[in-house]
């Protein structure tokens, strides 16, 4: 069972623009009661995509420069990355979660 990747400020770059498969991250943090509620989607997502994308978590509280760069202001925010930029975004835990992600990542698989 595939996990997301844990994301940190120093490695958040390497981890998304390293790999050409579509990047699923998950910018959340641990007092955030709707972030706690996506956080089984985000982890069923990485097991059913593993190999073909990545699924990563970045806590927003100790990461504060990746959750800036990217203009996070509400949490949960989960961007797919393709070759290194933003290609989807959405913002809250949103009806139907887990297929509008899917959707949003297998668009951009190759």
């Amino acid at each position: 069972m595939a996990k997301p990747v844990e994301l940190t400020d120093n490695n958040f770059r390497s981890e998304v623009t390293g790999t050409n498969q579509p990047v699923l991250v998950d910018f959340w943090a641990t007092w955030c009661g709707p972030c706690r509620a996506v956080a089984p989607v985000v982890e069923q997502i990485a097991t059913d995509l593993d190999g073909k994308a990545k699924v990563a978590k970045l806590d927003v509280d100790a990461n504060p420069i990746a959750a800036s760069m990217f203009g996070v202001r509400s949490i949960p925010t989960l961007i797919v990355f393709k070759d290194g930029r933003e290609v989807e975004r959405v913002v809250g835990a949103v009806p139907n979660l887990k297929a509008t992600l899917q959707g949003k990542i297998e668009k951009h698989m190759a």
